[in-house]
């Protein structure tokens, strides 16, 4: 293990299959060991990385941790191998990942805008769940007192943010987060119904201000938040309005923190009541953009395993080029990406 390591906040998004490219990035972090994790917060995907993450750290530290992901993935892999979404011949002939040209999963999309899951699944079976309660000991993530734990769902009936932490955290709660309206019944805690909480916070930032003594936030980011022209046809409208919906909750966070500094910077505000958070990215649009949104539901090892090594790659490559700025600055220009987004955020 290397003997100089620093404190760092990860926030993990949501993206169902391209979760696995989280798995990716996390493993590597681990193997790497400079890295120490203050607290994580995840959405979805990103919400079952965290525990799984937190389940392996308990049991055998960094190794059990990054054991625990690839068992997580591997088992979803099996337990989808008897599922008829998948891609098509040609698809496979191609090496293509996306299930654009699979018509059990046009069925299936189609299936879901016409009736509600209430109807086409009344008996509310959902095999992720049977599967994160075999891969995840909650009674072990509970106890993880080696970092903390925000679990993001969206509150249905008032539309805000809840963050569950760990200390209380279940599978249902961990359910919750992943709920996808269109697929799943709302996911009920205490009476309160819950949809995915990519809609609210994916991931939710704002945990680790008072939540955390690390200063240091780096998003593991799987939605793209540009993609250029209009779309055209009805699947990708509706993919592309997913993408921005996912993403607005993180953009108006960063936005905030990008405003918090500058007030510090110009003395506007006393940094011993507000502190500024150093904002650090680790993503690649250039492989994930052009996976397309329908790979999200592709779940062969082969692709899962894809997606891993891109992760890997794209860790290190961070890691060689700023891990020394962690702790030390942001190593992304927040007001310049704001700017880069739209005519309205240029001046």
């Amino acid at each position: 293990m290397p003997a100089k390591r620093k404190k760092a906040n990860l926030a993990l998004q949501g993206g169902g299959a391209h979760g696995a490219f989280t798995w990716g990035v996390l493993d590597r972090l681990l193997e790497d060991g400079r890295i120490e994790i203050a607290a994580m917060s995840g959405t979805s995907a990103g919400a079952m990385n965290a525990v799984v993450i937190a389940d392996g750290l308990m049991r055998d530290g960094p190794d059990g941790a990054r054991a625990a992901l690839e068992t997580f993935w591997s088992t979803m892999s099996k337990t989808a191998h008897a599922s008829p979404i998948r891609r098509s011949p040609l698809d496979m002939l191609m090496g293509n990942w996306s299930l654009d040209r699979s018509p059990s999963y046009h069925m299936f999309d189609a299936l879901t805008r016409v009736f509600s899951p209430y109807q086409f699944n009344p008996l509310n079976l959902n095999p992720l769940r049977d599967l994160l309660e075999s891969c995840v000991d909650f009674d072990l993530v509970r106890s993880c007192d080696i970092m903390k734990i925000f679990i993001s769902a969206t509150n249905v009936e008032t539309g805000r943010v809840k963050v569950f932490d760990r200390k209380a955290l279940t599978v249902d709660m961990v359910m919750a987060s992943a709920c996808l309206p269109f697929v799943f019944h709302a996911v009920e805690i205490d009476g309160v119904p819950y949809w995915d909480g990519g809609y609210m916070g994916n991931p939710a930032l704002f945990p680790f201000h008072a939540g955390s003594d690390s200063s240091d936030i780096i998003v593991v980011q799987i939605n793209p938040i540009e993609r250029k022209g209009a779309p055209r046809s009805a699947q990708d409208i509706l993919n592309r309005i997913n993408e921005i919906s996912f993403n607005g909750s993180l953009l108006k966070e960063l936005r905030a923190i990008d405003f918090v500094r500058r007030l510090i910077d110009e003395g506007k505000l006393e940094d011993t009541d507000y502190r500024t958070m150093h904002v650090h990215i680790i993503e690649n649009q250039d492989e994930l953009k052009p996976l397309g949104a329908s790979s999200k539901m592709n779940v062969e090892w082969a692709f899962l395993c894809h997606l891993r090594d891109v992760g890997r790659e794209t860790a290190s490559a961070w890691l060689d080029k700023n891990f020394h700025d962690v702790a030390k600055r942001s190593t992304v220009d927040l007001r310049a990406m704001f700017q880069g987004i739209g005519p309205e955020h240029q001046g």
